[in-house]
């Protein structure tokens, strides 16, 4: 039932987006699947050939196998199961986890994609329950970003214990991808969504904006507490609703601190990040939700390029420097 809602929520959500609802046959084809653990669509708005949406199912499913921390044909399963052994990966893997450790450079650690050892502890799906301190404490200790080698077309973990998890930043990464495949293809309109990372190829057909609702935290229905005006741009939004339980009146939600193996303490409940690459909100927007309003804030505005509209605990919508500037444009 869950997945059947979610589906039904990103229908309507791309639909909403592309005013295109009139289209059939091979002008709006759209791929729908689960990938990457959540509902994916991907919207073309242009007249295309259905092997362009085959290409994209093609990419997205060879990637949820590639970042799979889960799967035995994956590379970073590879790299998780090699016992510190260097492990040849493909040009995708490599760039991400450079990528990765960009990001942990930049915010000191606070982005960490070696929090893998202490992700696989946390069940916010099904078990729902709260580890022992005691593993959290032994899992916490193999994340180190610096922990990670890399050797031309290598990996290697230099503590055997560590483990990757790329869950913050590669759904950024493919939705990249595909419209790089896509532009290929000669589409100049579509809508990427990959479950709270939303990437647009140009305009509407018509020349307007796309209009990205930016989900009401806690709520279920997906109903918006604002929206932003996009166009050839990215959205992504991490939010501590997104995934969480509840024991008694404590909330534990899915980012997770690698300094202390628990759910961050912040006073935003999500951060939507808006740039060209979906790479860079999604890693951004991790990174502010960790950091908390102020340092995020101060960070966002330090960057070209780059704006942020963030939701704190009392559902106030704040909005870094530049960005009613460019929206009233």
């Amino acid at each position: 039932m869950r997945y059947k809602r979610l589906i039904a929520v990103v229908l309507c959500f791309v639909l909403l987006l592309s005013g295109c609802s009139n289209f059939s046959g091979k002008r709006g084809l759209t791929y729908t699947d689960t990938l990457f653990d959540t509902v994916i669509s991907v919207q073309i708005l242009d007249p295309a050939d259905e092997e362009v949406i085959k290409g994209v199912e093609k990419l997205c499913k060879e990637y949820d196998t590639k970042f799979s921390k889960n799967n035995k044909d994956g590379e970073i399963y590879k790299i998780n199961h090699a016992k510190g052994k260097a492990v040849k990966v493909s040009d995708d893997t490599i760039t991400l986890i450079k990528k990765a450790l960009y990001y942990s450079n930049l915010s000191n650690g606070i982005f960490d994609i070696t929090i893998g050892a202490v992700s696989n502890l946390w069940d916010f799906k099904e078990a729902k329950k709260v580890p022992s301190s005691k593993k959290i404490n032994a899992a916490r200790r193999t994340v180190n970003y610096k922990n990670i080698i890399l050797s031309d077309d290598t990996v290697m973990l230099s503590n055997k214990k560590t483990q990757l998890d790329v869950g913050a930043i590669a759904k950024g990464y493919i939705a990249d991808r595909i419209k790089d495949y896509l532009l290929d293809e000669g589409i100049k309109h579509a809508v990427i969504n990959l479950g709270g990372n939303v990437l647009t190829i140009g305009t509407k057909p018509d020349g307007s904006e796309y209009n990205i609702g930016i989900q009401k935290p806690f709520n279920e229905t997906g109903e918006p507490i604002t929206s932003v005006k996009l166009t050839d741009k990215s959205i992504v939004t991490t939010g501590i609703y997104q995934r969480y339980f509840k024991k008694g009146s404590k909330i534990y939600h899915h980012v997770l601190d690698p300094k202390t193996g628990r759910p961050c303490k912040t006073n935003l409940y999500s951060v939507s990040i808006i740039t060209d690459s979906s790479l860079t909100a999604d890693a951004l927007s991790t990174i502010c939700c960790l950091m908390g309003y102020k340092d995020a804030l101060d960070l966002i505005n330090r960057l070209d390029n780059v704006d942020a509209v963030f939701i704190t605990k009392n559902n106030d919508i704040r909005y870094s420097a530049n960005f009613l500037i460019k929206q009233r444009k």
